[in-house]
């Protein structure tokens, strides 16, 4: 295993699980660094309440200490893994463009509800309105797969087509979102800071990947780790994939 230099990771705890080529609290340590989980941003905007979650500097870039990232990836998890064995269900929330793909594709395979696209305010807020909205969605898929458009003519399909297209667009991953959730999980909490708003006025939990231009004290459950990196997002919503598919 080829060693990491000191400059990456600066903590003790971390250097020491490096050289016994042990996990962190159950994760990989390697595994974490080669995703990028510990690069952030430049050291210019950095969130002053991040500095504890900083281990060093690498050519004018913070380090986020990966030995504090796996302890509260350990507490997220643990506290998803509590909230499914009680019945209660959660929303991933990734609206950053390079990450919409991966997002899409773990709350499909996980059958969680998603939103990759702009966050439509609202949903939390008023969801009886958004509600309907979506089941609008399901009938018109119900109704184009049961060929009742049939009887449209081609000009009225042609419109139908496209409000069903933009309608997928605003709703398809909260389709099987049956009522508020009791938390959200925020891949990017600068990006998405209207799904955070509106998940405290509600009530409900929030979970989210903080980079270093972010306050953590925003979120019940931050997780300090690079939210740009796609192999990084990737890490941690693998995870989080893995205790929802045990309940499946």
């Amino acid at each position: 295993m080829a060693r990491h230099k000191k400059a990456t990771i600066e903590t003790e705890e971390v250097d020491e699980a490096i050289e016994q080529e042990a996990p962190i609290h159950g994760f990989d340590i390697d595994e974490m660094m080669a995703s990028g989980m510990h690069m952030g941003h430049r050291t210019s905007k950095l969130h002053p309440r991040m500095q504890e979650y900083i281990t060093g500097i690498r050519n004018t870039i913070h380090v986020i200490d990966l030995d504090k990232t796996a302890q509260h990836l350990r507490l997220a998890l643990d506290y998803i893994d509590n909230l499914l064995k009680s019945g209660g269900s959660f929303i991933i929330c990734g609206t950053k463009t390079p990450l919409a793909n991966l997002v899409k594709e773990v709350a499909q395979e996980a059958g969680i509800p998603y939103v990759i696209n702009r966050w439509l305010g609202g949903t939390f807020t008023n969801f009886s309105v958004i509600a309907k909205r979506v089941n609008y969605l399901k009938e018109m898929l119900k109704q184009k797969s049961e060929g009742q458009w049939e009887k449209y003519t081609k000009k009225e399909q042609v419109d139908k087509e496209k409000e069903l297209n933009d309608l997928k667009n605003k709703f398809d991953g909260l389709l099987t979102m049956e009522k508020l959730p009791e938390a959200v999980f925020i891949c990017d909490l600068v990006k998405d800071k209207l799904c955070l708003k509106e998940a405290k006025v509600k009530g409900i939990k929030t979970i989210a990947i903080v980079d270093t231009n972010a306050d953590p004290l925003l979120v019940d459950y931050p997780i300090p780790a690079n939210d740009d990196a796609i192999n990084s997002v990737k890490f941690i919503l693998d995870k989080v994939k893995e205790i929802v598919l045990k309940y499946k």
